[in-house]
């Protein structure tokens, strides 16, 4: 067995989503099951460089999972400058992204990156230009096309079972504390739209990914948005001013004349089975895929109902659609969705295997969240144009 090292500067992974599930659930789950089969005996070895800014943090986090307590950095150039790194990972606040992909960039480093990859779509385009003239590979994280809800949607889609799609209803969301009697679960700079927050900003480029992958480019956008709750309090208890839209209602209409309708919000009391669900209706069957479970409905089972508000309802409508089983991942299980795809891009890096999920791919969901913003400030439906470098 030939073991090759990979080692990793990871950015940003004392925050919870750079943590959780980019360094344990992704790179130390990866080590933990002895490296990545990459065949024919060899096995990819990924090793971690934690950088970030506070040292403290960072060796706290090495200590506590095992990692060589010298492999923690507060000088980002300097690890950049150390030729044994070969890949930069970028999970801090999106107004840092941009400028320290660029010296990673310059630094000739493969770029793997949260998005949005930059706050605007000028900076983001130029990041994917500057990795293409510099000959270094890249990726942007699109998690949710590995979830298990939707890797069996697709699957339908794959396989026809709908039919001629016609549209896609998403409904994602949860009510998140302000922080006065409840602490938040998420950033106070995710509120603030100085820093970088919004529903719009973090959550659209996902959209953007799985309507792309699943159904199709998106080709104009009509969005509205809103501030619901305009005071939170930080994680010191201090009240502060929401200036960032914590909602956002969205149509987009798809090539093939698909419309999907998403909303997006974080003042909204779950009554459904997910935090996120899609429900997706074509000619002949219909689904509803969450983060985990898929349920179907086909044409020749779809009942009938008939609308009559002076009697009560007699059935349950759940009851009469199909689950989809657990047995399309390898050995009846799917594997964690971030770590799915470091997988294949660690793969990518070190051979010739595509990976389509680059940094165009993620300017694309920079250009959509800026015209979902233009769209809800201007009031009107705004075309998507395609972007090319």
């Amino acid at each position: 067995m030939t073991r090759r090292v990979v080692r990793i500067a990871m950015n940003g992974v004392t925050g919870r989503m750079g943590y959780r599930q980019h360094l344990v659930r992704s790179i130390l789950a990866i080590r933990e099951q002895g490296g990545l089969d990459l065949g024919d005996g060899d096995v990819l070895w990924p090793e971690p460089i934690l950088v970030g800014r506070r040292e403290h943090a960072l060796k706290a986090l090495a200590e506590r999972h095992g990692l060589d307590p010298a492999a923690v950095s507060c000088d980002l150039d300097a690890v950049l400058a150390d030729e044994s790194v070969e890949i930069y990972f970028d999970a801090q606040v999106t107004s840092a992204r941009e400028a320290a992909i660029r010296k990673a960039i310059a630094a000739g480093k493969h770029i793997y990156t949260e998005k949005p990859t930059a706050t605007g779509l000028e900076g983001a385009l130029e990041l994917a230009r500057l990795a293409r003239d510099a000959g270094v590979k890249h990726g942007v994280v699109q998690d949710k096309l590995f979830l298990p809800g939707l890797l069996k949607l697709k699957r339908l889609i794959d396989g026809g079972f709908f039919g001629r799609i016609l549209s896609v209803r998403g409904e994602f969301g949860y009510w998140v504390f302000e922080g006065d009697w409840q602490s938040a679960q998420r950033p106070s700079w995710n509120y603030r739209a100085e820093d970088g927050g919004g529903i719009v900003v973090d959550m659209f480029p996902h959209w953007e990914y799985v309507l792309h992958e699943l159904f199709g480019p998106v080709r104009t956008v009509q969005a509205v948005t809103a501030t619901h709750i305009p005071q939170r309090w930080d994680e010191q208890g201090k009240p502060y001013d929401a200036t960032a839209d914590d909602a956002a209602y969205g149509i987009f209409q798809l090539d093939g004349g698909i419309v999907a309708q998403i909303n997006s919000s974080w003042a909204v009391r779950v009554n459904r089975d997910e935090l996120v669900e899609f429900q997706v209706d074509g000619t002949e069957g219909s689904a509803v895929a969450g983060l985990r479970t898929c349920r179907v409905q086909h044409r020749s089972t779809t009942p009938k109902p008939v609308w009559n508000p002076d009697l009560p309802v007699t059935e349950s409508f759940r009851d009469q659609w199909q689950e989809v089983p657990d047995n399309l991942g390898e050995g009846g299980e799917f594997d964690n969705g971030f770590k799915a795809q470091w997988e294949l891009f660690l793969r990518h890096v070190v051979s010739d295997e595509p990976y389509t999920w680059d940094l165009l791919a993620g300017a694309r969901g920079v250009q959509l969240a800026e015209l979902g913003l233009a769209s809800a400030a201007e009031g009107r439906r705004l075309d998507v144009p395609e972007l090319g470098l």
